[in-house]
């Protein structure tokens, strides 16, 4: 294996993106990875760096947490604001996206009469915080927004429009939106920055659940934008280290979110407040690992080593127009987005599997057991609209031909389940 110090390796010319990048990842060689969307992959050069910054950390735990670490995660901080066009002080580090979500939400004070609403397509464990706030004192109403794929923006933007007229909280009271940048399935890219601005016409507060965003979306630009607040990892698309995310809450909406999750040390009571008091708390609430939090400084490194942000960007959303097309001819059924309108670089195409056949957990396990253990590649799945559909994450180590690697595999496997469940395969 080649020499992934950082500081030797980024003194040489990157490779060109497809395969050959795949040397600086450590991906079983038998597998194929088309599911960075969930979880991400962290480069090996990012990993060598963390693994030397945890050693430094064990070496002397005490002179890291007590001095060492806070230049080092500003730093951080400032590099990830620059990247969202923020000021250092309205960004702070969180777990992941959902820690972000609930950070906010349950940091409002809620009232009997106000109005929390969600979409049909929001990421599951933030759907069930909202359910879980609508039943709890003083329970909320909650409301949700429905949206089927295939659409385009235009009628995403007019109905959301429609429906926010009507179901604002009565006068007095507050609405909160959940909404996505980039929904995670179907892998869609939405026009969160018309929605925005359509919330601060009603009145209503936008929470911007932004986790597939940065790494993906080059002109996120929040300070143009000006979400209420907007939560993204960095594990994801930016290829840091499992598990960190960006809570951006800007200055003017600082004096909601009281408190981090948990409660931090730093923390003061709004009434004995005579200074800011928001990102303090996230410099230390609770013993961490902070090697994942401060890798996505190395991961910035890393990504511009390789040309930046728009080269790569532009690698991975050409991709994944010519290789959702291709995966589509091969499945003989379609993509999601044919026009490209919805697509950064996350592609949906329909599986050949009938929309009578409902998603259960036993079904679940049985295609993810095919997919892992019998052909040695995943792709994300999903349910929608009566159609089951496979999102596939086009990466820079991801050719063409992985692409219909992946349609011989999903037909051999959607014929499996139609003999198995004794049903006819869609046309």
């Amino acid at each position: 294996m080649d020499n992934m110090d950082p500081s030797e390796l980024y003194k040489q010319s990157p490779p060109a993106f497809g395969h050959a990048v795949l040397k600086y990842f450590a991906f079983d060689p038998a597998y194929l990875n088309l599911n960075n969307g969930s979880y991400g992959a962290t480069p090996r050069p990012v990993l060598a760096a963390t693994d030397k910054l945890t050693l430094t950390i064990e070496s002397n735990p005490d002179l890291f947490m007590r001095i060492s670490l806070q230049p080092q995660l500003i730093d951080v901080r400032r590099r990830l604001a620059q990247l969202i066009g923020a000021d250092v002080d309205e960004v702070v580090l969180v777990p992941n996206a959902s820690m972000g979500v609930n950070t906010v939400l349950r940091n409002f004070e809620w009232e009997t009469g106000d109005t929390l609403i969600g979409f049909n397509v929001t990421y599951g464990s933030v759907s069930k915080t909202i359910r879980n706030i609508g039943d709890v004192l003083p329970h909320p109403t909650t409301k949700e927004f429905v949206v089927n794929f295939p659409t385009t923006h235009a009628e995403i933007v007019a109905n959301f429009k429609e429906f926010l007229a009507v179901n604002v909280a009565p006068e007095g009271k507050k609405t909160v939106v959940v909404l996505d940048s980039i929904v995670s399935n179907p892998g869609v890219r939405m026009p969160w920055k018309e929605l925005v601005k359509i919330c601060k016409s009603a009145g209503a507060w936008s929470v911007v659940d932004a986790a597939h965003s940065v790494g993906q979306e080059t002109d996120i630009n929040l300070s143009e934008a000006q979400p209420d607040f907007w939560v993204s990892n960095c594990h994801k698309w930016l290829s840091a280290k499992r598990a960190v995310a960006i809570l951006y809450v800007p200055k003017r909406n600082q004096h909601i979110v009281k408190t981090s999750i948990p409660t931090s040390h730093a923390y003061i009571s709004p009434a004995d407040r005579t200074d800011e008091n928001f990102v303090i708390q996230y410099e230390w609430n609770g013993t961490i690992d902070w090697a994942p939090y401060l890798s996505a400084g190395h991961a910035l490194d890393f990504r511009n080593w390789l040309g930046g942000e728009h080269k790569i960007n532009e690698y991975c959303h050409d991709l994944a127009l010519k290789g959702g097309k291709r995966l589509a001819e091969i499945l003989g059924t379609r993509v999601m987005d044919p026009d490209g309108e919805l697509t950064f670089n996350m592609t949906n195409v329909e599986l050949p599997l009938p929309g009578t056949l409902k998603p259960t957990p036993e079904l679940d396990l049985k295609i993810k057991k095919k997919l892992l253990e019998e052909h040695n590649i995943y792709a994300a799945y999903f349910y929608h609209n009566h159609r089951w559909w496979t999102r596939v994450s086009a990466q820079i180590w991801v050719e063409l031909e992985d692409f219909e690697r992946l349609g011989k595999v999903w037909s051999t496997i959607c014929d499996e389940i139609v003999k198995e469940q004794g049903l006819e395969k869609t046309s």
